[in-house]
Order: C-alpha cells, then sequence, then structure tokens
C-alpha cells in the first residue's frame, strides 16, 4: 500500500516484470537464451511456448534493458575509444533487394556502428542503420551523451565518415581570413577542438588479403598521440584490435549477427530491440576473462575442488558502475528512478525507442 495516497502499489511496476502472467523461471530462461544470440523459433522450443509469446518477451525485456543502459551509461570518463562497424542485414541481402525495397527502406545491409573503450571491454554506444554518415554522426553523438567533459582518444580504420563525425561533434567553427581586401570572405569551416586526438589505421589489401598495415595521425600532433599510448592501460600502439575482437564475439555468439544465418531480424526494430538486450546481459551479467583480478587471499570453493584465485569483473564493474556480477533477476527487476524516467523525452532524439520505429509510429 502506498503510504501517501492508501492505493495498492504493485511491487514489480517499472521492471520487466511487471503484469507478466508466466512464471519468472520460464521468462528469465527464455531471458538468457534471448541474451545470447538465439533465434526466436530456437528459444520457443527450449522454452515450450509460441513464437508470438518469445516476441513479447524479447520487447519487454529489449525495452527495459535500453532505459537501464541509457540510466547507468552516465558521466564515464573514457580516455579512449575504437571506432568500426559491423556487418549484418535485415529481411533480405542487398544483392535480393530489387523487389524488397518495395516494401520497406529498411530492408538489405544492416550495419551495427560501434564506439568502444577497451580499457573497460564497454560498448560505450552503438548505432543500427545504414553505412552513412547521419549514423556515423549519431554515434559520435551518443559518445558525448554518456561521456563527462574529457574528449577521449579515438582510432578508427580509414572510413571518411569517422573523420567528418568528429569535427561535427568535436568540432568549432572557423572564418578563414579573407586574402587581399576585395571579394567575398571564404565560407566557413569547422575545425578541431584542440584537445581532439584522432589516428587512423590504415590497411592496404591485395586480392581481399591485408598485407601492409601503417597508422595515419589525423588531428592532434605525433608527440600527443604517443603521450595517450603511455597513458592507456590497453593499447601500446595505435589499433583496432580491441572493438574487432568485441565484433568477432558478437558475429560469433549472436544469430542475428552470422554472415549466412536463418535466424536473421525481418525488421530493423527487432535487431536493435535484441541488440539492447544483449548489450545490458554482457555488461552486467557476463564476466570478462581479461578484466578478472587476483585474490589476495584465495577463496575455499564448494567441495573439495582447488581454492579461487581470481574475483570476476564484468564490464560494468570495470566502468565503476556497480560492484558485483548482477544475475539475470536483477537485470530484469532493476526499478528506474521516476526522476530519470521524467529526462527521457529531452533525450529521445539520441535513443529513438526501437518498438516505436518498429510499430512505424
Amino acid at each position: 500500500m502506498c503510504r501517501a495516497c492508501g492505493w495498492s502499489v504493485s511491487l514489480t511496476e517499472g521492471t520487466a516484470y511487471f503484469n507478466l502472467e508466466t512464471p519468472r523461471s520460464v521468462f528469465e530462461l527464455a531471458v538468457r537464451a534471448l541474451a545470447e544470440g538465439m533465434s526466436i523459433r530456437s528459444t520457443a522450443r527450449v522454452v515450450q511456448v509460441d513464437k508470438d509469446t518469445v516476441c513479447a518477451w524479447l520487447q519487454r525485456a529489449g525495452g527495459h534493458s535500453r532505459l537501464l543502459m541509457l540510466y547507468l551509461w552516465r558521466q564515464l570518463h573514457v580516455t579512449e575509444c575504437q571506432l568500426d562497424e559491423l556487418w549484418s542485414f535485415v529481411h533480405t541481402k542487398e544483392q535480393h533487394l530489387l523487389q524488397a525495397t518495395e516494401w520497406s527502406e529498411s530492408y538489405g545491409d544492416a550495419w551495427v556502428w560501434v564506439a568502444f573503450a577497451p580499457c573497460w571491454r564497454l560498448v560505450l554506444a552503438f548505432v543500427v542503420g545504414k553505412r552513412t554518415q547521419a549514423e556515423a554522426n549519431l554515434l559520435l553523438q551518443r559518445v558525448v551523451h554518456v561521456t563527462d567533459a574529457h574528449i577521449p582518444f579515438f582510432t578508427s580504420d580509414q572510413l571518411p565518415a569517422y573523420q567528418t563525425a568528429l569535427l561535427e561533434v568535436y568540432g568549432t567553427w572557423y572564418q578563414p581570413p579573407r586574402q587581399g581586401s576585395r571579394g567575398r570572405h571564404p565560407a566557413k569551416r569547422r575545425i578541431p577542438l584542440p584537445n581532439l586526438r584522432y589516428a587512423q589505421v590504415v590497411k592496404r589489401r591485395e586480392r581481399g588479403q591485408v598485407v601492409e598495415v601503417s597508422r595515419k595521425v589525423v588531428f592532434g600532433s605525433d608527440d600527443d598521440l604517443a603521450d595517450c599510448l603511455v597513458a592507456s592501460s590497453a593499447s601500446t600502439t595505435i589499433n583496432t584490435s580491441f572493438v574487432e575482437r568485441d565484433n568477432l564475439r558478437w558475429r560469433t555468439l549472436n544469430r542475428r549477427l552470422t554472415r549466412k544465418t536463418l535466424g536473421f531480424s525481418k525488421d530493423i526494430g527487432w535487431l536493435e530491440t535484441q541488440l539492447w538486450l544483449s548489450m545490458a546481459y554482457y555488461h552486467l551479467c557476463l564476466p570478462h576473462l581479461s578484466l578478472r583480478e587476483a585474490l589476495s587471499n584465495p577463496q575455499p570453493t564448494r567441495g573439495e575442488g582447488s581454492p579461487r584465485i581470481w574475483r570476476e569483473v564484468t564490464p560494468a564493474m570495470a566502468a565503476g558502475m556497480t560492484d558485483h556480477v548482477w544475475t539475470t533477476e536483477e537485470l530484469l527487476g532493476f526499478r528506474l528512478p521516476v526522476a530519470f524516467l521524467d529526462e527521457l523525452p529531452a533525450i529521445e532524439h539520441l535513443f529513438p525507442n526501437p518498438d516505436l520505429a518498429h510499430h512505424g509510429i
């Protein structure tokens, strides 16, 4: 009972369990299967329910995970950020898209743009869409939203969209002086802020194979980038290895991102909803092997096994968002503060609800 108004209030309101008519154990099993990348029909066969029920559960858990990540991913002090994009497709591959475009413009190639913090093994932000400048700009705008005032040291491949996006969010307008006393002034252009550091990894290929890798400094000086690498706890050279390894993890464990699969998404809204769930599950519930910490005093385990010498650490723990490994019940039962829910309309343009996009709203 509410102490203020006297009305009864559900203890699950504001969580993924609200108005759930299924036993929690069955729902949590289905959510773990979906977070691990299983297809809708495979999950339905495992928990022995209809596939439409699994779709409703995915929408419920994915929407809750999206709000949870937006609440926790704030004011992160990031020193290094690697940018990359991951190919996938929705409904139909691009080469078979001639007739499918008559039904939806989102069919065909679907790129997952990723901003990755190597020191925490944390995905700062991601965008699902086409491989255009608009998606690159949105990715960097989301990075600005989740980080503090410090500008990270950025690295990426040689895709030109990243340089333009960095200037868009970390740049300022500059008026070049006029040459002479007559004629119109030169057009304004954007220049990077003084503390922006950005480098590219340039790969030269022959017959599809990488034969040479070089580095190119785009923003900042060589000495500035050397200082960033010395201060980095993950990188010793300009690279995109960490984000590429993270992309490999998503591609191998998530059936929706496999190159040759029958478990692909039929709508881009479903792909993004599943990624929100997978991201929250990966960062909060799955310990990362490279982040584990040695225990000063080994702890005994059950039975007669060897003592535990490592402390398991998740990416969210490494970033300081939490102090323990979450269970699935904690992930789905986290109650979001009302004050945060009131702030959502102000950031809806950066993080539109994929459920609304799915229904054409």
